[in-house]
């Protein structure tokens, strides 16, 4: 038995020194007073339940479930591309034309979330009144908090190669429990012929 690696202790994960825990730190701080500041405007702002635009859709509602159900299908292009980029899909070096469209896809995501943000906060705020319904609400700040950590930690030189794959896998799959919680269930509950 090698007694040395035995009292060595725990180490840090791979690339992790302490200004990059720090770092990291700092951007997960970041992060969550975007989430913070976005559920404190949405549960002291006083919902006005009507909305600024529609988009061509019949109802606020109807736009905010297609609009994330779209953002929802670009977050699906983003995990394959994401895939493809860290070699677990696929074989030899990634193309070019999928990082590029890693990044389109990312940035249309993102755009289809803010009116459906926007409306969530302004119209409706955060609500509470059932398990579903706050889930989705914190969620749905969480989001754009995990956005930002991972936006940051794209900028950071020297982060570990695990941090952003992590951050979007968290970003992806926040994303999906808020379309759930949300869109599908508006799917799968509306009166018939609504």
């Amino acid at each position: 038995m090698d007694t040395h690696a035995a009292d060595s202790g725990p180490t840090a994960p791979e690339g992790m020194t302490p200004r990059t825990i720090g770092v990291l730190i700092g951007l997960v701080v970041a992060g969550g007073a975007v989430s913070v500041a976005l559920g404190v405007y949405g549960r002291e702002h006083s919902p006005t339940g009507r909305a600024i635009a529609l988009f061509g859709f019949a109802t606020m509602f109807d736009m905010k479930v297609w609009l994330a159900t779209a953002a929802a299908c670009f977050a699906g292009v983003q995990l394959v591309t994401a895939l493809r980029m860290y070699g677990r899909i696929g074989h030899g070096p990634s193309p070019h034309a999928v990082t590029i469209t890693h990044r389109v896809s990312g940035v249309v995501a993102i755009v289809l979330t803010l009116p459906v943000a926007y409306h969530c906060l302004w119209s409706l705020g955060f609500q509470a009144y059932s398990r579903r319904v706050l889930f989705h609400s914190v969620l749905g700040c969480a989001f754009y908090g995990i956005f930002v950590t991972k936006m940051l930690a794209l900028k950071v030189r020297r982060m570990p190669g695990w941090v952003v794959p992590l951050l979007g896998g968290a970003l992806f799959t926040t994303l999906m429990l808020v379309w759930l919680t949300s869109a599908l269930w508006y799917f799968t509950h509306r009166p018939p012929g609504y």
